[in-house]
């Protein structure tokens, strides 16, 4: 199935539907309309966009003699020791790369969600300034069910997921 904001929009309208209601932060990829589809369902809600594909994005879009320099470089956004220090390290990237990727630095700079994650306790930055979490909790999800005749039904399969989710 193809993702789309649409699809993300009916999925948080449904969370809402079933008691959802106070929820602080969401992470995503940065899927366009995504934030839009966030704050319709959540309105308190804050939002990450992730930084790990903003700099997969980047090295995409840049030459590969200057992919190694620019991925490090963005890297000091979000090792930076406050939000503040953040700032300064995305103004000193854009200054630096700005002549030769004005679109790059242009989209890094009208992106309001790069570092809402400064927000939050320093205990979990590492968290939930990227996906990776989530990904890798769902990567290990699918690796145990995927042979669906491990689980004889539903309930096997629901009552599996729920001590993963525990754990």
């Amino acid at each position: 199935p193809t993702e789309s904001a649409y699809n993300w929009q009916e999925l948080l309208e449904g969370l809402k539907e079933r008691g959802v209601e106070d929820v602080l932060l969401f992470v995503s990829d940065g899927l366009k309309g995504m934030a839009d589809a966030v704050f319709t369902a959540f309105p308190k809600a804050k939002y990450q966009v992730c930084l790990v594909h903003v700099g997969r994005n980047i090295a995409h879009k840049v030459r590969v003699e200057d992919r190694q320099e620019i991925c490090e470089d963005f890297k000091t956004v979000h090792q930076a020791m406050n939000a503040e220090a953040a700032e300064q390290a995305l103004d000193a990237f854009c200054d630096k790369w700005g002549k030769s990727y004005k679109k790059v630095t242009q989209s890094l700079l009208e992106n309001r969600y790069l570092l809402t994650f400064y927000q939050f306790p320093k205990d979990i930055w590492r968290s939930i300034y990227s996906t990776n979490l989530i990904e890798s909790f769902n990567k290990q999800i699918k690796k145990h069910t995927k042979r669906k005749e491990r689980f004889p039904n539903e309930e096997s399969l629901e009552r599996f997921l729920v001590t993963q989710f525990e754990d």
